[in-house]
């Protein structure tokens, strides 16, 4: 992400706040909001901006779950792994769109950079199970096969709407 006009965003997102190291969180959040993940150079630039060292900033990114130093796809896909997903076989759908999307290991994110794909302890739809969203979009009573056809039909809509760029 050392594109400049990142950087420069990046900047003004601190700037925002005046630049207090007391807004650390939020200035996060917001470069996270943004880009999708905190990459190595905004992080610094935030460190040096709020006049902190590296490791704190660090600390605080690493700390807090919802705060990723990896690139994420376009589409974040959440598998639920709560007790009732889980009762209702959740697990089978997480591991058949691993198998889907070909991640191997601690992989998150597809090769192709279209799918992250993760568990989430809850996500407060247990009438629904098992449930998964796409981008904050829930997906009710799922089974593998649902789950993989959606991820099809959202990479077949990405081939068509590059086609016609």
């Amino acid at each position: 992400m050392a594109n400049p006009d990142v950087l420069k965003h990046v900047a003004e997102i601190v700037d925002g706040y005046d630049c207090r190291r007391e807004a650390l969180i939020a200035i996060l959040q917001d470069i996270q909001n943004e880009y999708k993940y905190l990459s190595t150079e905004a992080l610094e630039l935030v460190a040096d901006k709020l006049g902190i060292g590296v490791a704190k900033v660090y600390s605080v990114a690493t700390f807090y779950e919802n705060f990723s130093l990896e690139a994420k796809g376009k589409y974040i896909v959440k598998v639920c792994c709560g007790t009732a997903c889980h009762v209702r076989k959740s697990q089978p759908i997480y591991d058949g769109l691993r198998e889907y999307l070909g991640l191997k290991g601690k992989q998150k994110t597809s090769g192709d950079g279209l799918f992250t794909l993760e568990t989430v302890a809850c996500l407060g739809a247990c009438g629904l199970s098992p449930v998964m969203t796409v981008n904050d979009e829930v997906y009710p009573k799922m089974t593998p096969e649902s789950a993989i056809a959606l991820l099809e039909s959202l990479r077949e809509k990405e081939g068509e709407s590059r086609a016609q760029a």
